[in-house]
């Protein structure tokens, strides 16, 4: 079933930045496997996860509220970045270029949605 989530900008994103944070997170310590590691890469497939959601829900208003979810999960992914760098497991040009993604994910989200409110 293909509900046209791909065709969004804020998916097309989101789903970009996940690669690339995976890739940023290969080299985190194996003692952080089910810790940061995890939880910042489940917060950044929650991102296009819940727009993907949210859009084959088939109505703004739930539509909406998924992107909300997604937006929530770009503020969680842009604190583990920064808890990540401070932890001296990313660069800071790792923290910059991520960073710097997942903030333009959320502008476009928030784009989103006031289109859609």
């Amino acid at each position: 079933m293909n509900n046209g989530h791909e065709r969004v900008v804020a998916w097309q994103k989101a789903h970009q930045f996940v690669f690339e944070l995976y890739k940023a997170t290969t080299d985190f310590p194996k003692d952080e496997q089910y810790g940061i590691t995890s939880q910042i890469r489940r917060a950044a497939v929650s991102i296009p996860a819940n727009i993907a959601e949210g859009k084959a829900r088939g109505t703004d208003k739930d539509y909406v509220r998924f992107l909300y979810i997604a937006r929530g999960s770009c503020a969680e992914v842009e604190y583990l970045l920064l808890l990540s760098k401070d932890l001296g497991l990313l660069t800071d040009n790792q923290f910059g270029h991520l960073d710097s993604s997942v903030r333009e994910v959320g502008r476009v989200l928030n784009g989103l949605i006031k289109s859609l409110s």
